[in-house]
């Protein structure tokens, strides 16, 4: 609706009097000039009173009521009145309101806001009063921040409704909204990869509703113990197998029957220990086929971490089944049987694997490896500097106790690595010692740079470990609550339907009363 005073066309009024006008302007009578426009209104005074109007995006006009309207505009977003400059927006452009200026009809109003109110001359928007609060800080004062306490994501939306770019956002907002972006991403992958509520798994489909039911009860069992007396059965038992599995394993690498083995011999406390762990991987195949049946996508439930986990835990026994029979004393030479035994050894260390298995069935355990997956950048930063102090130590203890103090300890630079990483972490091992008054001095040296460096990205883990260790926490809860939840709507609908039926259509009960939506005004501005 941009025109100038010149043009003879016809005026806003007879272009917008056919609008739909939403409930919160009140269309019975005309509005009083001097009533209050709320308690959000970011515009104080009383409204000006209709007269006759040039077009919004006009010039022209003296110093009028209708140069007043050419050169400004009055935005009300759910409620919040809001009285903007055109040049203000020339200034910081909103791409919504740059087409709200070029409209040349009521149909292309509508398509960019949700109503004109023609007594008031104002644009009303069914949007987030609160986030436009923000973006008229950033049209008055040039700088767009997300206001504490806001959703990153619903700030997010709201910027591109307006038409605003994210990257105008403050270098620390900006940084807020990508990590609650990561964060939603990862919500949104975990049931996806774990079966979970939200995953195509859980949702039936046409004709499959008893499969996905099933699916359903399955994966209560397998995830959740207070799904009922068998989740918690299951809980127990595998972890149960667990506890076993470590014990086995300790009890195989004790020198007794370490010897029995390498020399072939076969005993009963060899026989009941490979009977023990057969009955183990037996249990812990049956529970990866029974997770991989109520997962509906195969290639995502492969591929995550866990079942990866469990995969390499899982076949090194197979694997060195498959061995033994193929190295047997008939089937080949000694070299086959000495190649066959190392395998075995380096298969049988990835049974520790087993004890990762804890993590399913353990909080702190999945906010560890939560924290992990977001620290990437913090752990890695954490190693620069560590590699960065022991190239500087290094050289300088090999130097202070080599070559001035002719010592034998520190026979090159990179034998002193292990010396500056082991003093930096402040283990001291004590295998290498620097002795001359140089040598101490950057030893010294080397034990306070370590604490100061690994003090700095430890912070950041450890605060990233307490936020994830509250989110897995709160989602806990919530997976738990919707049954209690349930229950009490139903009595509270209950109840509401008995006094509906007491009081007749017109009382005012529970169930009479109005809802509205999230943005909803108290009432008319």
């Amino acid at each position: 609706m941009v025109r100038t005073c010149r043009e003879a066309r016809p005026p806003l009024d007879d272009l917008v009097a056919s609008t739909v006008r939403m409930s919160c302007f009140p269309t019975a009578q005309p509005p009083d000039p001097g009533a209050a426009h709320g308690a959000m209104a970011l515009l104080p005074g009383p409204a000006e009173p209709p007269g006759p109007e040039p077009p919004v995006g006009g010039g022209g006009g003296g110093g009028g009521v209708g140069g007043a309207r050419a050169r400004h505009v009055i935005i009300n977003v759910g409620g919040c009145r809001v009285r903007l400059a055109w040049a203000a927006l020339a200034r910081c452009p909103l791409a919504r309101l740059e087409r709200l200026r070029a409209c040349r009809g009521h149909d292309e109003l509508l398509r960019v806001c949700d109503d004109y109110d023609v007594s008031r001359d104002e644009f009303f928007f069914d949007r987030s009063p609160c986030a436009f609060r923000a973006i008229v800080a950033l049209l008055r004062a040039g700088k767009l921040r997300l206001l504490r306490g806001a959703c990153a994501l619903a700030f997010r939306d709201e910027l591109a409704y307006w038409g605003i770019d994210e990257a105008r956002l403050e270098r620390c907002c900006l940084r807020r909204l990508r990590r609650r972006e990561e964060e939603a991403a990862e919500a949104r992958a975990g049931p996806a990869e774990r079966g979970g509520p939200g995953s195509p798994a859980c949702a039936p489909g046409p004709g499959g509703g008893r499969l996905a039911r099933g699916r359903r009860r399955l994966r209560d069992v397998l995830d959740d113990p207070r799904s009922g007396p068998a989740g918690k059965l299951f809980a127990c038992v595998s972890v149960a197998f667990v506890a076993v599995t470590a014990v086995g394993l300790c009890l195989s690498t004790m020198p007794d029957i370490r010897a029995e083995e390498e020399r072939g011999e076969c005993s009963p406390r060899c026989r009941s220990l490979f009977v023990l762990e057969t009955v183990c991987v037996a249990w812990f195949s049956f529970e990866f086929l029974l997770r991989s049946l109520q997962a509906e996508s195969k290639c995502a439930f492969l591929r995550t971490p866990l079942n990866i986990i469990d995969i390499l835990a899982i076949l090194p026994f197979y694997v060195s089944l498959l061995v033994g029979l193929a190295a047997r004393p008939g089937a080949g030479g000694s070299k086959l049987l000495e190649r066959a035994g190392l395998v075995l050894r380096l298969l049988r260390a990835l049974r520790v694997l087993y004890v990762m298995r804890l993590a399913r069935h353990s909080l702190g355990l999945r906010s560890l490896g939560l924290t992990v997956r977001r620290c990437a950048r913090e752990f890695g930063l954490l190693l620069l500097f560590l590699c960065v102090a022991m190239a500087l130590f290094a050289p300088l203890v090999h130097l202070a106790e080599r070559e001035l103090g002719a010592r034998r300890d520190f026979s090159s630079v990179p034998a002193s690595y292990w010396w500056a990483v082991i003093s930096m972490t402040t283990v001291g091992y004590g295998d290498m010692v620097p002795r001359s008054l140089p040598g101490q001095v950057v030893a010294l040296s080397s034990i306070l740079g370590g604490i100061l460096l690994m003090a700095l990205p430890v912070t950041a883990i450890f605060h990233t470990f307490s936020r994830c260790y509250s989110e897995l926490k709160e989602q806990q809860q919530r997976a738990a609550g919707p049954e209690p939840a349930l229950r009490e709507d139903s009595a509270r609908s209950a109840s509401a339907t008995e006094d509906d039926g007491s009081q007749g259509p017109d009382g005012a009960g529970p169930a009479g009363d109005s809802v509205a939506g999230p943005w909803a005004s108290a009432g008319p501005p």
